[in-house]
């Protein structure tokens, strides 16, 4: 079966698959990780080997520096292991209007990281926490034995320093598999509900996310023969009305190399942005890639992004 977005989308408004405004700029800082997620896009492990470098970082300095109000979401694998992450971050304190870093939690009980949630808290970081359930026996399924537990312990450790009350902190919810979210609406109240109950924690928003068929994820969709029915899935729940507020319009995606994509699920399926003479758009020719009208690479995985309620980075895209 084919699925062409593209044309999906050119039905709804010719426009609709144009750049807008660069409103945020997304940085992988790698795809090394403490955790091997079933549902992850870039299939992150304990031995990735794609680091962005310092050399990066600093023409990723320089353009913030010379763009105010840009909002700068940091991500990986797990960010905090790239060994130049505080020199990322302290260089490009005070420049962006808000930073943003999303963690799986436990990577903040590893040695030598112990010290970060304080560091993020001096540095005005929002965090953005990776939970996939409120409850330790579908975070087990997901993610493994003992990562519950360790997640509840950092998430009290960042509520004990401001995190969920003072200081923003938002979880991040994925499917258990391939189905759609629930309404995140309702999610957030149960997560707040049984989170404070059992557990005394706070946090302020819950942001739902629909699973990728990319990277580790697709591989587990084709070894049990459910890629086609997870598409169609996707496909027959297309939103007009979450399709108008994708997030590719004002996000940039970098990869640890400093090239350029339209998002993270882009970047995972090696669809960079290219410039009207098919060249490859990096971080030193960003303005190629955040003029008004330059066109959005699409494919197939960009279905879950408008099935049901919507996905982006910052949740739901329809209430």
């Amino acid at each position: 079966m084919v699925y062409d977005f593209k044309k999906t989308m050119e039905n709804i408004d010719p426009e609709s698959l144009r750049f807008s405004k660069l409103e945020t700029l997304q940085v992988s800082l790698g795809n090394m990780c403490n955790q091997c997620c079933m549902h992850c896009h870039i299939d992150a492990k304990s031995t990735g080997n794609k680091i962005m470098r310092k050399e990066v970082m600093k023409k990723i300095v320089n353009f913030i520096q010379d763009h105010e109000g840009i909002v700068l979401d940091i991500t990986g694998g797990s960010p905090e292991l790239n060994p130049n992450f505080k020199f990322f971050i302290s260089e490009t304190y005070g420049l962006a209007s808000r930073v943003t870093v999303r963690t799986n939690l436990t990577v903040l009980l590893e040695k030598g990281m112990e010290l970060i949630p304080q560091w993020y808290k001096d540095h005005g970081v929002v965090v953005i926490a990776s939970m996939p359930c409120y409850t330790e026996e579908n975070v087990r399924k997901q993610r493994g034995n003992g990562v519950f537990e360790k997640s509840i312990k950092a998430l009290k450790k960042l509520n004990e320093l401001g995190y969920g009350k003072s200081l923003e902190l938002n979880l991040v919810y994925n499917p258990g598999a391939d189905f759609l979210p629930a309404s995140q609406k309702q999610l957030e109240m149960d997560y707040k509900k049984q989170l404070f109950k059992n557990y005394g924690i706070r946090f302020h928003s819950l942001f739902t996310l629909t699973n990728a068929p990319l990277g580790r994820f697709r591989s587990y969709l084709k070894a049990n023969g459910r890629l086609e029915q997870y598409m169609k899935l996707l496909m027959d729940n297309f939103n007009p009305d979450a399709a108008r507020n994708i997030m590719c319009r004002t996000l940039i995606s970098v990869d640890w190399q400093g090239i350029l994509y339209n998002c993270d699920f882009n970047q995972a399926a090696g669809l960079p942005i290219r410039d009207r003479f098919g060249k490859i758009v990096e971080i030193d020719n960003i303005q190629e890639a955040i003029q008004d009208g330059q066109e959005i690479v699409t494919s197939e995985h960009c279905y879950c992004c408008t099935a049901g309620a919507g996905s982006s980075c910052t949740g739901a895209l329809v209430q």
